[in-house]
């Protein structure tokens, strides 16, 4: 099927379109056919051929075959049936190819009632030719009319409806919803070139009237589009605002405040103080998208494409998001809770906002809430203050051009509060979709509707997140990538960006898999892939410099010459000590970057019962380690005389690193056990979790960040509280593969594990 692109042509179904022979000759570099079966598609701008790009043409088109090929250098298409393209093609030849799926037809228009109006269509276009030289040929042609399309179609090229309305006709699935788009623009564009005659009869008279009053309106903006293109260095700024205002398409309490501000700009003049913020008003009002965006159909599959593409690994996240797709493509519009991505830096979040814009086919905006103090940031100032802004949420929306992009408000945790107020309390109505459909930003002072924006919010940790703003977002967890998922990411996406980056072609640098892991396993730390990023850039550059000196060489990383590139120290790893000793005992911890492994180091010295604790631990870990003290003295009461001899010193390295949190409970216990018995803890042994006054052990978080360090760090065995096990689905497979991972119940189970207590005698026996 032969595809043919087409500027301001009213395609319809079931109609002849004509067209220039010598146009379908410059599209197809060949000569037309009778018979020749063709897919007639909208483009959205005139463009030649060599401009032609996937998103220059409209979703749907119309298929028919050439019926006539008439030497006086035209061709008839008759049109059928009206198609969707679901993927369009522009190839290095500019040849364009479609894969279409037919478009639906709601056939509600009754015969009987279409034969009527085309009666009445034709009669008019009948009485509108008398008087013309050829009303005789017209006439003729005018009786083989056999639909309103094919009257529409006819004096298709004397409209003066622009590509947007013609096209709106094509896209419409009402028969009848079509039909009366038609009969309306029929009458309108007849009526328009007769303006100055009255109605034909009476019985239509008030009909005609409705039509005569919008074929003014439209003869008027006509003309005066006319002389403004002619004359474009003589159109006036309120000129251009008053026609921007008009073709906005506002909601009725933003056009009459910027009417009011225009006709208050009308007053001032050019030499007012205020005509500058004046402008800027209407400046910023006018560059918004008001009108309501057509919603689209989702591919999902290609939007699960696009997704892999894009990011390796994120099983859990990518699933989520293909779930909020689906139901936003049943219910037509935005739907489903704001989605909030938690993780260490580094880990997709941010990026992948931009792969969901790519695969719904919408725009693409991030908004950076990082030290945002400022109530204004959000909300916009107040149009009564010297240099007042909008908010960063419209502005977003402006600099989008559209209605419904995809806004990623990044950082949504490192909000804070200052004496200008609270910046997350002003997001709590953004993102609330029962409220942000009347968001009224300070600066504007009047209603927008923000229920079409997919908002995505990021975050590094919960922890600084207000609960209200929080309870409004459903949480989706990043965890940090492993090993063998960091060699994936740097071999499909951040070798080439690298080199692509520097101008490099991809055959002339060459990194082995074990140059690779080494540079993952001693030159990174985080979770994420930043700093594996920032290793590529460097081998990259150092690789240019050498191949600017010798262009015909290449270059080679190996595990033996990777330092020469990377020109830094290996950094230094938390791996598990191999000496045993007493009163040490091996923690896991979660920070913002990712899982880490610590040591619970305990000491006695001669004093009177005194606890003494460093590490610069927070009021949470102090309380842990008091619930460890009473735990140990209930535990082994014959060795409680020891605590009241000796003062005992807590620390947890190092010292320079704040800690806290409700998780290394059973890890302090386990050490002053280990201290009090004097049974050594092998640092091959690794525990997480919070112990409660009566010995039981309580759930944590963070637990796959936790476990890929201790897998990490070389740890054998980990001790978690069984409470976790359900999170245990959520880590890695390679990970859990090299752990041995016991859950525990209580904190006998974690010291009879150790060695520190002695095995049940039932167990003994078993």
């Amino acid at each position: 099927m032969t595809v043919i692109p087409v500027y301001n042509v009213l395609l319809v179904p079931a109609a002849s379109i004509y067209l220039k022979t010598d146009t379908f000759q410059k599209i197809t570099d060949r000569n037309p056919s009778e018979g020749e079966k063709v897919i007639l598609v909208a483009l959205r701008e005139r463009q030649d051929r060599e401009e032609w790009t996937e998103d220059s043409f409209y979703p749907v088109g119309v298929a028919g075959a050439i019926s006539e090929v008439n030497e006086g250098g035209y061709i008839v298409i008759r049109t059928r049936d009206r198609y969707n393209l679901d993927e369009v093609t522009v190839y290095s030849d500019h040849n364009v190819e479609l894969n279409v799926s037919k478009r639906a037809e709601i056939d509600d228009l009754e015969p009987e009632e279409e034969k009527r109006r085309l009666e009445a269509i034709k009669k008019a276009m009948v009485d509108y030719t008398k008087g013309f030289q050829w009303a005789g040929m017209a006439r003729t042609y005018i009786a083989n009319i056999t639909t309103i399309a094919e009257a529409a179609a006819m004096i298709s090229p004397w409209m003066v409806n622009g590509p947007e309305d013609r096209y709106a006709v094509l896209e419409e699935d009402s028969k009848k919803a079509r039909a009366d788009v038609l009969e309306k623009m029929i009458f309108e564009n007849m009526e328009m070139s007769k303006i100055t005659s009255e109605a034909k009869s009476a019985q239509e008279e008030d009909y005609q009237k409705l039509y005569r009053e919008s074929a003014i309106k439209k003869q008027i903006e006509y003309l005066q589009k006319e002389l403004d293109a002619m004359h474009p260095e003589q159109v006036s700024d309120i000129r251009k605002f008053e026609i921007k205002i008009e073709e906005s398409g506002m909601n009725e309490t933003a056009r009459k405040e910027a009417e009011k501000v225009l006709n208050r700009l009308k007053q001032e003049g050019q030499n007012s103080a205020e005509t500058g913020s004046l402008y800027d008003y209407l400046d910023f009002m006018t560059s918004l998208s008001w009108k309501k965006e057509k919603s689209r159909k989702i591919n999902l599959d290609r939007a699960q494409k696009i997704l892999d593409e894009d990011h390796y690994g994120l099983k859990k996240p990518k699933e989520r998001i293909i779930q909020q797709i689906a139901v936003m493509d049943l219910k037509k519009q935005q739907a489903g809770s704001i989605l909030c991505f938690v993780g260490a830096p580094g880990t997709g979040k941010t990026s992948i906002g931009k792969s969901i814009a790519r695969a719904l086919g919408r725009q693409y905006v991030r908004v950076s809430l990082g030290g945002v103090r400022d109530e204004a940031e959000i909300r916009g100032h107040r149009r009564t203050y010297i240099g007042a802004m909008p908010g960063r949420i419209m502005d977003g929306i402006a600099k989008s051009g559209v209605s419904n992009p995809v806004m990623v408000l990044d950082e949504i945790d490192k909000l804070s509060t200052s004496y200008n107020g609270d910046p997350a309390s002003a997001l709590l109505e953004v993102l609330d979709p029962e409220q942000n459909s009347t968001f009224t930003d300070h600066y504007m002072n009047v209603p927008y509707d923000l229920s079409d924006v997919l908002f995505i919010c990021t975050a590094n940790s919960l922890d600084t997140i207000p609960a209200p703003l929080l309870n409004r977002m459903e949480v989706i967890e990043f965890q940090g990538y492993t090993p063998s998922e960091k060699h994936q990411i740097a071999r499909q996406h951040l070798l080439p960006k690298a080199l692509k980056q520097v101008g490099i072609k991809a055959d002339k640098v060459e990194i082995t898999d074990d140059a690779l892991d080494k540079i993952i396993s001693d030159y990174t730390l985080e979770a994420g892939v930043r700093g594996l990023k920032k290793r590529m850039d460097t081998i990259c550059r150092v690789a240019a410099v050498d191949l600017v000196r010798d262009p015909d060489s290449k270059v080679y990383v190996t595990s033996e010459n990777v330092r020469d590139f990377l020109d830094m120290h290996p950094m230094t790893h938390n791996h598990v000590k191999e000496n045993a000793n007493p009163g040490i005992v091996t923690g896991l911890a979660w920070t913002q970057v990712g899982g880490t492994i610590l040591y619970i180091e305990t000491m006695f010295t001669k004093g009177k019962g005194n606890m003494i604790l460093t590490g610069q631990l927070g009021d949470v870990m102090k309380e842990s380690a008091q619930i460890a003290v009473s735990l140990v003295k209930s535990l082994f009461p014959d060795k409680a005389q020891m605590f009241e001899e000796n003062d005992l010193h807590i620390h947890v390295p190092d010292g320079s690193t704040p800690k806290d949190g409700p998780s290394a409970g059973i890890t302090m216990v386990t050490a002053i056990a280990s201290l009090v018995t004097g049974h050594a803890v092998t640092p091959h042994i690794a525990m997480t979790g919070e112990v409660s006054l009566q010995g039981g052990v309580n759930p944590i978080g963070g637990l796959p960040e936790k476990l890929m360090a201790a897998q990490r760090a070389g740890v054998d065995k980990v001790f978690l509280p069984r409470d976790n096990v359900d999170d245990l689905r959520d880590v890695a497979q390679e990970v859990k593969d090299k752990l041995t991972i016991i859950p525990v119940e209580r904190i006998e189970d974690v010291l009879v594990g150790t060695g520190i207590l002695p095995a049940p005698e039932e167990a003994r026996t078993a």
